[in-house]
Formats: structure tokens, C-alpha cells, sequence
């Protein structure tokens, strides 16, 4: 592999078959030059949650004592304020426990929406998880005086991560459950309160990084349960004398109830597997870090999930890599079909070569099942509950779609990842992605089956090195928001400006971008037709523009630089 020697040099590789090809962003844009607006203050730090509210026009921020909104239009606008704060008995009383003065704030870092448009918040509150819910009534953003307890839905400790998610008013939470920190699972809460079992089969020191929710009734031709994915990182239980880091794809269903004796009040659908990302030495293992799940509306199981990864290097390697992979959930869901791991009395596990006739929890349940008087998982025998207790893990491996990652990069590490799914003037859809990394920078790219992937540009988001914590994108009004600890970033999707000739604006492949032939830019093509804008992403070909405007001129040139200079 190639190893920048340049700390920022921030470079992208293509996979191929047994090798590397170098490919570098066609143009890198700094700071200065990116159109972007910012909103950061003086006493705005500790940036821990996001929420963006397209149905009423609004970005939600929760940060280090206070959840500020500012308008999705223009984040330079901010529209209310909101101080959560911790009293100093609350504080003293943290310190008291040994945490230091830093943490023992309270940190915003759950927001999600609900199904009658409040919205659900929760912070650390030093270290006493606390959570109440915010109202957006007549353009004004107040909180309820009513707090709950929200131990285990958030952790104590700011700096841990965890993962969320609502579905209807339905809240599922994965991470830390007590003060010291030891206990972590994956919950749904509310009054059929679910959690995983406390077992090491289950859960080994989990770090959790994403939760998606997918619709599978909506097009199942048997109804079968809709499904939660959980994605991590654990200590691997194949092998336990290794402690490896594995990366994972654990599933329930959503209808669980748990058992009606054996698995009382926890899952009876948790299954994992293990999630592979091919890249980097040998011995190294693939870790992922965000995952953005891009739903297909004609069919579910055609939907992907994109997802960074880092690399956990062996002790002596000097590699510095990361990458994207992408997972179709028809191929997910296959996995989680197929055969079942066993533990051996040595200890490593093994495929389960034993009788196991029961369709769940390979399958959440669906018509068959129903009409075979399991209607709920209260219906499913003791003998196979206690099966499902000892047999969470499957023996296939989820691969990608490719059987190789998208893109792989080398120097700054990959962090968050969106997708905006754009339709060309031909009609033709295209998945860009959008992928930050810790230095600040992000990466705009397009892959495609018919010639890999290329991209397109990438942009300094951040002035000074330091990592993306969060990427939201509103598709409907093509913005990008970025955000570190201390600042926030907006900037258009569709922005065409930096290509400055028609031959720029054609080489550069961009689905957002055509050349419009009345006015001479190159703008969005959303909206547009063939008879007004010239668009070409299969080759690039410039044949096509006016003769005025083939030629780059020496500002375009300027723009091919790249981040860091030897």
C-alpha cells in the first residue's frame, strides 16, 4: 500500500484485485475557498448531538450545557437558545465521585423526534443521566419542567460512545448503563422494555457506533418483522486467546417481547456476525466507525448500508488506513439465515453441525409462523429460546457488495459518512458520498459498478486539524452540515460555482452539476432539461461544449491543489 509522508495528505485508493491503484481527489478546495457558512461562538463548546428538523425548518445543536437551533437555511441565524445546566451541588457532588470538573457538566447528547413532533433530549447532567423533551409551537422552542430518568438511555460519561435511535415513540439505546461504566447493552425501552442478556456471548466489551431501522414489512411477501441493526466493534469470541477487535452486525426484530419464561424481558432475537471490510496487512482487522443507511423505496432488501472502517493494526505495522464498504441488507439478511456458531468445551467456536429445525430466530416472524400458532416470541418453545440464549452468534461472514471496499484511504483516518441519492438529466440515479476524516476534510465521491469510483473533490471543512463529529444531510434542500466539537458548518451539495469552464465542469463527472447553456456557469442541474444543460458523467466528454468555453482558464488550474504541499 502507499503511505503518505505528508501528515495531511489525504489520498484515496481504489481497490483492485490483489492491489492498490492510487487515486487522488481531482481537486482539493481550502478553508478560505469553500462557500460555506459557519456558526460558532465563544462560549459554544463540548458539541455532542444533531438534529435536523427539515418539517420545520430548524437544526437542533446540543452542545456542553445548552441546545441551541439555528435556522437549516442559514446556521449564521440563530433562532433560540436553551441553557441546560448543572447546579455546583450537582457538579460538587460528581467530583465528589473522582470524575473530573471537565465531565461533570451536562452534555446534550440524545436528541430524536417524535411521533406527535416533540422532541425527546437527554443529557449526562454530571453523571446522572437526566432527560425531558422539547416543544416547537407557534415558531418557538420551549422545554417541558418535567425531567425523567435517563439512566441507560444515555451514558454517564460524555466522552463514551453509544448509539440510538426512536421508531415511532419507541426508543432503542446501546452503551453504558451504570456509573463506572462496566455494563453496556443494547435496549429497547418503554413499557415492553427489553435488554440484552449479560453474558460474554453476547456482548465483550462492545464499543457501539450505529443503529438503522429497516421497514422489512413493507415489501416482505410474507410480513415478516421489521428489524433493528446494531453496529460495533467487540472483543471476538471466535478465538479467545487472540482479544481481537471485531467488527459487527448485530439483529432483532422488532415485534420481540421477550420470553414468556426463559429470556424474560430480553431479546429472543439477538443474533451478530461478523462484518468484513477487506483492507490493509494481513493480520490487521477492520473497524468500522459510522454507518449511513440509504433505504431503496421500491424495495427494502435492495437498500445498502455505507460504512467507514479504520484499520486496528498488528503491534509492528506502521499502516495508517481507512475505507468504505457498502452492504446490500438482502445479503444481511442472508447471513442471518444460514448456520449458527457453538462454543466448544476448549473454548474457540465452531460451526453447529446439531438438530436446529426452528425457522427464529433465523427469520423474524412472519405468516408462516403465525399460522403455525407463533405470534409473538412469547409463543416460541423454551427449548429453542434457550438455544437462541447459547447460539447468538452465525457463522457467515456479511461481505461487501463488491467483496472489496469503495475507496480506500491513507494518512487522515475516515470518521462519517453520508449518501445523497442524485438523479442526472438522463434520468439516471447516482450515490454520492460524502465522507469526512479527522483532519478536518471532506471527501465527495461517486462509485459505480460500471467504472469504480472516482472523486469528485474534497473540502477543508474545518480551519485548523481537528475531527468531523457529525454529518447531516437535508436532501430536500441539498445542504451538508459538519460539525466539530466547537463549530458548525453548512454548505450546498449543488454547488457548481468552483468550476469555472465548461470543459471543468464536464470533466469533473459531478451528478449536482451540468453546463448551462444560456447563462455560460456551470450550475445545478436539478430540475433542468437536455435542451438547456450539458451533463456527461459516463466519460467526461467535452466535445459537446461551445468552443468559447473549452479552454481551463489559469483560475480552474489553481484549483488543482492538494492539502499539504512536500
Amino acid at each position: 500500500m502507499m503511505k503518505s509522508q505528508v501528515a495531511l495528505l489525504y489520498v484515496l485508493i481504489i481497490m483492485s484485485k490483489g492491489s492498490a491503484q492510487s487515486m487522488k481527489p481531482r481537486r482539493s478546495v481550502f478553508f478560505s475557498d469553500v462557500n460555506l457558512k459557519l456558526f460558532k461562538e465563544p462560549d459554544f463548546d463540548g458539541l455532542s448531538s444533531v438534529l435536523v428538523r427539515e418539517d420545520i425548518g430548524q437544526l437542533f445543536i446540543g452542545a456542553r450545557g445548552k441546545i441551541i437551533t439555528l435556522s437549516l437555511d442559514d446556521i449564521t441565524k440563530k433562532t433560540k437558545e436553551i441553557n441546560w445546566i448543572v447546579t455546583s451541588k450537582e457538579k460538587a457532588l460528581c467530583q465528589m465521585k473522582g470524575k473530573s470538573i471537565e465531565v461533570c457538566d451536562n452534555y446534550i447528547t440524545l436528541m430524536h423526534t417524535l411521533n406527535d413532533g416533540r422532541i425527546l433530549v437527554c443529557g449526562t447532567k454530571a453523571f446522572d443521566p437526566t432527560c425531558t423533551h422539547l416543544m416547537f409551537e407557534e415558531g418557538n422552542v420551549t422545554m417541558e419542567d418535567s425531567f425523567e430518568n435517563g439512566r441507560g438511555k444515555v451514558p454517564f460519561d460524555p466522552n463514551e460512545n453509544f448509539a440510538s435511535l426512536v421508531n415511532g415513540n419507541t426508543l432503542y439505546t446501546a452503551g453504558t448503563i451504570n456509573f463506572l461504566g462496566t455494563v453496556k447493552s443494547f435496549q429497547r425501552h418503554g413499557r415492553n422494555s427489553l435488554m440484552t442478556e449479560q453474558i460474554w456471548s453476547w456482548l465483550k466489551g462492545p464499543n457501539m457506533i450505529s443503529m438503522k431501522f429497516a421497514e422489512i414489512s413493507k415489501h416482505s411477501y410474507n410480513n415478516e418483522d421489521d428489524s433493528v441493526f446494531l453496529f460495533l466493534t467487540e472483543i471476538g469470541i471466535e478465538n479467545q486467546r487472540n482479544h481481537l477487535r471485531l467488527s459487527r452486525v448485530a439483529r432483532v426484530c422488532k415485534s420481540d417481547m421477550g420470553g414468556l419464561r426463559t429470556l424474560q424481558r430480553k431479546w429472543t432475537s439477538f443474533l451478530k456476525a461478523y462484518l468484513d471490510c477487506p483492507f490493509g496487512d494481513e493480520g490487521s482487522t477492520s473497524l468500522v466507525q459510522d454507518v449511513f443507511f440509504l433505504q431503496d423505496e421500491k424495495n427494502v432488501s435492495d437498500s445498502i448500508f455505507y460504512a467507514t472502517f479504520t484499520l486496528s493494526p498488528k503491534p509492528s505495522s506502521t499502516c495508517s488506513q481507512s475505507a468504505v464498504c457498502a452492504y446490500k441488507l438482502s445479503d444481511i439478511q442472508q447471513v442471518f439465515r444460514g448456520n449458527f456458531m457453538t462454543e466448544t468445551d476448549s473454548g474457540p467456536w465452531v460451526r453447529f453441525t446439531g438438530s436446529y429445525t426452528s425457522p427464529y430466530p433465523r427469520t423474524c416472524i412472519n405468516d408462516e409462523m403465525r399460522a403455525k400458532g407463533v405470534r409473538t416470541s412469547r409463543d416460541v418453545l423454551d427449548s429453542d429460546l434457550m438455544f437462541v440464549k447459547n447460539h447468538p452468534l452465525m457463522e457467515q461472514v456479511v461481505t461487501p457488495i463488491t467483496g472489496k471496499p469503495l475507496l480506500v484511504g491513507s494518512a487522515a483516518q475516515f470518521s462519517r459518512i453520508v449518501v445523497d441519492k442524485v438523479t442526472s438529466l438522463d434520468g439516471q440515479q447516482h450515490n454520492v458520498m460524502f465522507i469526512s476524516n479527522n483532519s478536518g476534510w471532506v471527501q465527495k465521491a461517486v462509485w459505480s459498478g460500471d467504472d469504480g469510483g472516482r472523486i469528485i473533490e474534497e473540502l477543508q471543512l474545518s480551519q485548523d486539524p481537528q475531527p468531523i463529529h457529525f454529518l447531516q444531510l437535508s436532501s430536500r434542500s441539498g445542504q451538508l452540515y459538519s460539525t466539530t466539537r466547537t463549530a458548525v458548518v453548512q454548505l450546498s451539495v449543488r454547488d457548481c460555482s468552483r468550476y469555472r469552464s465548461c470543459a471543468d465542469c464536464l470533466i469533473a463527472r459531478d451528478p449536482y452539476c451540468g453546463w448551462d447553456r444560456l447563462t455560460g456557469l456551470c450550475a445545478a442541474a436539478a430540475g433542468a432539461s437536455n435542451l438547456s444543460m450539458i451533463q456527461n458523467l459516463i466519460d467526461g466528454d467535452v466535445g459537446t461544449c461551445p468552443s468559447s468555453h473549452c479552454n481551463f482558464s489559469h483560475s480552474v488550474k489553481a484549483d488543482y491543489r492538494h492539502p499539504a504541499h512536500t
